[in-house]
């Protein structure tokens, strides 16, 4: 069982940054992909970012070169570092916990808001 927990949300003006953690308890966490998504008002949720037990990662198109995703074993985290963010990257962010790089997520967090103002 894997548990994920996201933290570091919060309001930033466009153009600024933020740093989300997935912290996650149960010792298998290492052994999981985990990914970023996101879900805006009124859109369907979206994958953002991943990140394998190898470190073989993912990224949507519209975050590529801005977003860079990363992860810590020895502190069981993830990290996702939001560089440039827009409006358009307003949204709750997810993380979740699974067998496979972008697909099959099993385990999910609470979410932690991103608000980016103009």
């Amino acid at each position: 069982q894997v548990q994920p927990e996201e933290s570091g949300g919060g309001l930033v003006q466009a153009g600024g940054s933020l740093r989300l953690s997935c912290a996650a308890s149960g010792r298998t966490f290492g052994r999981h992909a985990v990914g970023w998504f996101r879900q805006a008002p009124g859109k369907e949720r979206e994958i953002v970012a991943a990140i394998n037990w190898s470190g073989s990662t993912y990224y949507a198109d519209s975050v590529k070169g801005r977003f860079t995703i990363s992860r810590d074993d020895a502190k069981v985290t993830v990290y996702l570092q939001m560089n440039s963010l827009n409006p358009e990257d307003t949204a709750v962010y997810y993380c979740a916990a699974g067998p496979r790089l972008v697909e099959g997520y099993t385990y999910w967090g609470q979410g932690t808001q991103v608000t980016v103002s103009s």
